[in-house]
């Protein structure tokens, strides 16, 4: 470990990130550790273990925080509670949320299944509500905390053949404005990340041409990197954004101007 990580490494509190297995999530992870904070790396399912234990591993190797992963489905009530509550246990009060686990079940409204619209709500909004309700009442009774969720452009302007992935992240950025206004008093900030088209497993498996058609509509002409969320969500989390609640930031290289 570095001298800049050992310094980092006095703890800044527990932060669990769900979905941070890979992607966003372990970048956000990362940040997190070098920043100092204890890091719950959330899991959702026995495939993704390995990645997770990987991480966490990393984690305290190179920043000398604890780190553990814990598999929860935060779809699930129960297994949202359980994993903030395994957090706080094993790592101390959790004093960071971030809301990151997601999925998408893409196509156009009229051929959509019910089941691919109640899933994606299911894990990308009541999977916010779920951390966020679990969350909430420890931080407010400490008078501490900050809850950062992960919205999307396609929340904010929508994005054909995604009506239920943006019905989701619309769904979070107003959770995340009603929630700011509820625990602002006790001293809990609630705010959103909403990316763009950042370069990830999901954005890979993208056709070519899609892919083409997404970079000329960015006027940064590139797709972002995990590292550039990662690095607006310890922001946020830091005692520098103190001032800062209910608001969505857009990091997507200017796609939406």
């Amino acid at each position: 470990m570095n001298k800049d990580a050992a310094s980092a490494a006095s703890s800044q509190g527990c932060a669990v990130v769900t979905g941070g297995a890979r992607g966003i999530g372990r970048a956000v992870c990362e940040a997190l550790a070098a920043a100092g904070y204890d890091v719950a790396v959330n899991h959702s399912h026995a495939g993704s273990k390995e990645a997770a234990e990987e991480v966490a591993a990393h984690l305290r190797e190179a920043y000398g925080v604890n780190a553990l992963a814990i598999q929860a489905d935060v779809s699930v009530f129960d297994e949202a509670q359980a994993l903030i509550k395994d957090a706080a246990e094993q790592l101390g009060a959790v004093s960071v949320l971030v809301n990151n686990a997601g999925i998408t079940r893409d196509g156009l409204l009229v051929r959509m299944k019910e089941e691919d619209f109640d899933r994606v709500i299911a894990v990308n909004l009541k999977g916010t509500f779920n951390c966020c309700r679990a969350a909430a009442f420890a931080m407010t009774k400490a008078r501490r905390g900050r809850i950062i969720n992960m919205s999307s452009i396609s929340g904010i302007h929508g994005n054909a053949g995604q009506t239920n992935y943006a019905a989701s992240k619309a769904g979070v950025v107003g959770l995340t404005k009603s929630l700011a206004k509820e625990v602002a008093s006790r001293g809990v900030t609630v705010n959103a990340v909403a990316p763009g088209f950042i370069q990830t497993d999901m954005t890979d498996a993208m056709p070519e041409k899609a892919k083409e058609a997404v970079l000329g509509g960015i006027p940064m002409k590139r797709m972002g990197q995990p590292e550039d969320i990662a690095a607006v969500v310890a922001f946020l989390a830091s005692d520098a954004a103190a001032y800062i609640t209910g608001q969505v930031i857009e990091v997507d290289g200017g796609l939406a101007l």
